[in-house]
């Protein structure tokens, strides 16, 4: 793994310029004319389908195979074939049922997910969610799930990256899955700092009155799946979780790519 441009104690600012904008509107023009190479190991992207990235480095990702919390999903190392919940969730439960995770933030899937996050790849969205949709169908996470829900962005802070990364993922969930989604139950409403910047303590007071339900009809009684990148603390999926609860959602479950 590399650290790529930009990148400083894991975060990484992206901001959006008429470069920028011009670069996302003709990339795909400047594929069919200019050769491509893969934006992590420099290949040439030779094989059909192939965009950003190349295959290889694509089946690279890391996923977690062994076990997890059955609540929370966070990896167990030493344990084999022992369904079990930390001790976190056993003395703290939290108010969404089920959350999982491909693999740890780093190595090839935390490229992926800078290069589709930061660095305006968004097509990579439709890898990474068709690696989530290929693990996680078979354990029903989809089964029952009335809406999709993208964790929102404040719309100052969309506006200045471009786009919302888990919209572009709940919205390739639903096309594979054949389930709604909707960025319009869910919004955020206070602009607070970047959690990447707090101390674990620090994250959940950022975030108190952050979220609100804008539609509370299309949320009571109904079970949502909440989409985002990256589960590190949980204070993000859990605040996310309380409001819907608030509201009267039956279930919140959550699915994010990788796990800090």
């Amino acid at each position: 793994m590399y650290i790529l441009p930009g990148e400083k104690r894991g975060r990484i600012k992206r901001e959006v310029t008429l470069i920028n904008l011009f670069t996302r509107l003709f990339w795909p023009v400047k594929l069919i004319i200019f050769p491509s190479r893969c934006q992590l190991c420099s290949e040439l992207l030779e094989n059909p389908g192939e965009k950003v990235v190349c295959g290889r480095c694509l089946s690279r990702m890391e996923v977690h195979r062994g076990e997890v919390c059955q609540i929370c999903g966070r990896f167990f190392y030493h344990q084999s074939g022992q369904k079990s919940i930390c001790l976190e969730c056993e003395h703290n439960p939290p108010i969404f049922s089920y959350h999982r995770s491909l693999g740890l933030y780093s190595g090839n899937l935390k490229d992926l997910i800078i290069l589709f996050k930061y660095k305006g790849f968004e097509i990579l969205s439709q890898p990474l969610a068709a690696a989530l949709y290929k693990k996680y169908q078979k354990e029903g996470i989809f089964s029952g799930i009335n809406y999709i829900l993208p964790v929102p962005l404040h719309r100052q802070k969309q506006k200045a990256r471009g786009f919302n990364q888990a919209e572009l993922l709940a919205e390739e969930l639903s096309r594979l899955s054949g389930l709604p989604w909707s960025k319009k139950i869910l919004v955020k409403i206070k602009n607070t700092p970047a959690q990447v910047s707090l101390e674990a303590s620090e994250r959940e007071k950022n975030l108190q009155g952050a979220f609100a339900v804008k539609q509370p009809d299309k949320v009571k009684g109904k079970a949502f799946l909440l989409i985002d990148d990256v589960f590190t603390t949980g204070s993000t999926i859990r605040e996310c979780a309380r409001v819907l609860s608030q509201s009267g959602a039956r279930e919140v479950r959550a699915l994010t790519i990788a796990r800090a």
